[in-house]
């Protein structure tokens, strides 16, 4: 069976018309005669929406209970038992209730796709996985519920459904979007203008990688390699040298002139080994061209000029950015270059040659092209200079029974065992020798450097050849060799170094630890360049240096050190012990980048860490100030009521009316009297001068005193607080605070005719009360601006409070160790859910 294709309305933000558009694409499809039913629809109360759903098949929801509350979730096994060719099925990235078949929305698609149905779905770009904490970051609310960036990607059909910020606020005012209450709200948080327009660039960018990748696997698919410029994009080459970093900043001014994409590649060697490319600058050029915004690559071929312009046109790069060749006049003799060659092969790509301060300098040479040790070297030597003659002097005796073809072959064997031993410069100097010494001695005619026949020229050109080749031969393997085993060793170290500071705590100590065994050394200590030490002999003065982390004894500058590795400008990881190879060398500096980035790491948490109290006084100095605003209002206003009635010359009341005033004043003021105390304890925990009272206290207990200090308003909240939960862990006083403003907020929007209900559950060593009202809701976009300080959702006057109750609520829950979370009533309205430790799991912790 074919799998079903996808079709996704992805919006920037709530109201654009996502669902709008997927009904209305539903209705067209259905007037071709298509079977259509509509599976899951969110209208959110919007006339305009709900219209189009009239004529259209529509699935009933089922309905789940979980925790004692019933919820309606979309259908999905009636879904697949009516089998229709396209299904609607809205909000992809809902969480659906505990007890359903699937965890999430978009894996019910998942099935339906399966199954051969067509889907309509809806998605806001907030709710994208891999853009969920950049939309919080820049709206200041975190979004609950996300959907994997893939499972939209390899959607069939995604249509941006596109509205500018200024007409979406239009839409807001004129009450298409949210109900008048909540419109103002909206309008001055979620829905501000720099909010809408950043989210709009976010949706637009998110969709343009999407066709980008369609567009590549077009390309890819059709077998295209010619650039097509629908796009500008940079590439920079880089060859592991110092000029590196001048490269990509030249490529990042490029890029950010024509608004294009910037990416780094470096080539590798075919053979997977050790090339001249340093690892400290690869490292470090790493960084800088992320920092830049850029990503980095690397590439693996024989042929770099061709490795280069494979990985450019696989990404379709416009533009290519090349350093200045450092080989010198007389090398480019011999060869064109990197650069020139790309430049000839480039075609439609722009290559950019730049200059920098390496040019000229000549290539670098690696350890690798001195293999062989220098005992075998000079033994060659000694075999060529004095083995040649000695041989041509073994076989004169035999001059008239050999022939020259005997003669050769003796001398090519010999040759071949000098470059087997020495390599290519002494069996150069042999193959020359031999050749002199058998054109002398064994040459017709003898005793003459002259050469009678064109076979005898043959014969010992042949030899000089064979020679040559089978030395060039003996001499790259014996460097594959060094560089396979090299490889094979530093591979090995960077790998148990690797596994040793991952599971370590402490990632910076663990790396010098584990760099300081590896290398045998007596101490691995990094030090950092204080603001003082800008002298010409900074690096051996220790007053100039500070000590950030050591292993041994500390050493005091890196000029005191057997081995300096600086890394930027103001770091250094010093090694002493002993020198360490050029190879050795080579892999500590890698990981002197990673001490760097693990030091770094290391002061960002240690700030999160010291931030992180400061935030906790400031919450509880917010709680503090709402409460002073909030709740200490009504008590003082119902108080000076009553004692100005009772002061007024021209009322005449009573003896039951005075008496009522009377009660009236003095049951505010006792309210105002315990809000005062338990603000007072609160203030004094938050000083450290008041320990913490939680004591074990049952909920059944707990909310009726609430409920009592509510009045009348609250006769008609429903309890379903089981007789059997266990206890929880609370100041009695904060927690009576806590439900009195979250009951009353439920009881302030809930219809007159469906009162809210509390009821409460054990789950997992906690306790969840949860707060039920059928009210007008909440969007999800908007529930945490609920616990904003100064602001209360869709109110337009202060008269009955300046919108502070939650902002207490939460603060105290977090204070006695729990939580308070919003989440969407089934069948609208808002449910608070409060989470408290269970009384035995608070007095074991």
């Amino acid at each position: 069976m074919a799998r079903g294709q996808l079709r996704i309305y992805l919006g920037a933000a709530p109201g654009v018309g996502k669902t709008f558009a997927a009904l209305e694409e539903a209705r067209r499809r259905a007037g071709r005669g298509t079977d259509v039913v509509v599976g899951f629809v969110e209208t959110h109360g919007r006339a305009a929406t709900a219209a189009l759903v009239e004529g259209l098949t529509v699935l009933p929801r089922k309905t789940v209970e979980y925790r004692g509350v019933e919820f309606t979730e979309f259908d999905l096994d009636a879904a697949l038992a009516r089998a229709p060719q396209v299904v609607l099925v809205d909000e992809l990235a809902h969480t659906n209730v505990p007890g359903s078949g699937n965890e999430k929305r978009w894996q019910d698609v998942d099935r339906l796709l399966d199954a051969g149905i067509d889907v309509l779905s809806t998605v806001n770009v907030q709710h994208l996985e891999s853009l969920n904490d950049v939309v919080a970051q820049i709206t200041g609310v975190p979004q609950q519920e996300t959907v994997p960036d893939e499972v939209v990607r390899r959607a069939d059909q995604v249509e941006l459904v596109d509205m500018t910020p200024e007409a979406l606020r239009r839409r807001m005012t004129h009450g298409n979007v949210y109900p008048p209450e909540k419109i103002d709200a909206a309008l001055s948080n979620y829905f501000r203008i720099g909010n809408l327009t950043a989210l709009r660039e976010i949706a637009l960018l998110w969709l343009a990688d999407k066709v980008e990748e369609q567009l590549a696997k077009y390309r890819r698919d059709q077998h295209i390699e010619d650039t097509w410029e629908s796009r500008e994009r940079v590439v920079v080459a880089l060859s592991g040298g110092p000029e590196g970093d001048t490269l990509i900043r030249r490529a990042a001014r490029i890029a950010v002139r024509s608004g294009a994409d910037l990416r780094a590649v470096y080539v590798a060697g075919g053979d997977g080994l050790a090339g001249t490319g340093s690892t400290r600058h690869l490292a470090r050029q790493r960084l800088l061209i992320e920092s830049l915004g850029g990503t980095y690559h690397q590439v693996i071929g024989n042929d770099i000029p061709q490795a280069m312009l494979d990985f450019a046109r696989g990404v379709n790069a416009t533009q290519l950015v090349l350093g200045a060749s450092r080989r010198g006049r007389f090398a480019q003799i011999f060869s064109r270059g990197v650069g020139t060659t790309v430049t000839a092969a480039s075609g439609t790509i722009d290559v950019h040659l730049v200059t920098h301060e390496e040019v000229g300098s000549g290539r670098r040479r690696s350890a690798a092209q001195t293999a062989l040790s220098s005992r075998r070297q000079v033994l060659g030597y000694v075999l060529a200079l004095a083995g040649m003659p000695a041989l041509t002097a073994a076989l004169l005796p035999f001059r008239g029974e050999l022939s020259l073809t005997s003669d050769v072959l003796i001398f090519l064997s010999a040759t071949l065992l000098i470059a087997l031993v020495g390599g290519f410069w002494p069996a150069l100097i042999a193959a020359v020798g031999g050749f002199t010494l058998l054109d002398f001695f064994f040459v017709a005619p003898l005793g003459t450097f002259t050469i009678a026949t064109r076979e005898h020229i043959f014969a010992l050109s042949v030899f000089v050849l064979m020679a040559l080749m089978v030395a060039t031969i003996v001499g790259i393997s014996a460097r594959r060799t060094v560089q396979a085993t090299q490889a094979r060793a530093e591979a090995q170290t960077l790998a148990t170094l690797a596994g040793s500071v991952l599971r370590g705590g402490d990632p910076l100590r663990a790396l010098l630890q584990q760099v300081r065994e590896a290398f045998q050394l007596s101490s691995v200590t990094l030090l950092e360049r204080g603001e003082e030490g800008v002298g010409p002999d900074e690096r051996n003065d220790p007053g100039d240096w500070h000590v950030v982390a050591s292993e041994g004894e500390p050493c005091g500058s890196p000029g005191a050190a057997e081995t300096d590795i600086p890394v930027g400008d103001d770091l250094s990881l010093a090694l002493c012990g002993r020198t360490l190879p050029a190879a050795d060398r080579r892999i500590v500096e890698a990981f002197a980048v990673q001490a760097a980035v693990a030091l770094r790491q290391e002061r960002l948490s240690a700030q999160a860490a010291a931030v992180r109290p400061l935030a906790d006084a400031d919450r509880m100095r917010t709680a503090l100030l709402a409460a002073v605003s909030h709740d200490l209002r009504t008590p003082l206003a119902s108080a000076k009521a009553a004692v100005a009635g009772l002061r007024g010359s021209g009322a005449v009341f009573s003896e039951t009316e005075r008496e009522e005033l009377l009660a009236t004043a003095d049951e505010s003021l006792d309210r105002l009297g315990r809000l005062v105390a338990n603000l007072l304890d609160m203030s004094r925990l938050q000083a450290g001068v008041l320990g913490s009272l939680p004591v074990p206290i049952w909920l059944e207990e707990a909310v009726p005193p609430a409920l009592d200090e509510l009045g009348e308003a609250a006769a008609g909240v429903g309890l379903r607080i089981a007789g059997d939960l266990p206890a929880v862990l609370a100041d009695p006083g904060l927690l009576e605070r806590i439900l009195v403003n979250v009951i009353g907020n439920a009881l302030r929007f809930s219809p007159p005719d469906r009162p809210p209900t509390v009821g409460a559950s054990a789950y997992a060593g906690h306790v969840e009360l949860r707060v039920v009202d059928h009210g007008p809701g909440v969007p999800e976009d908007a529930q945490e601006r609920m616990f904003t300080p100064f602001q209360r959702l869709g109110d337009r006057d202060n008269s009955t409070g300046v919108g502070l109750g939650l902002a207490l609520a939460r603060g105290l829950a977090e204070a006695m160790g729990g939580t308070l979370l919003p989440e969407d009533t089934p069948g609208g309205g808002l449910t608070m859910v409060l989470t408290l430790p269970e009384a035995s799991t608070g007095t074991q912790e």
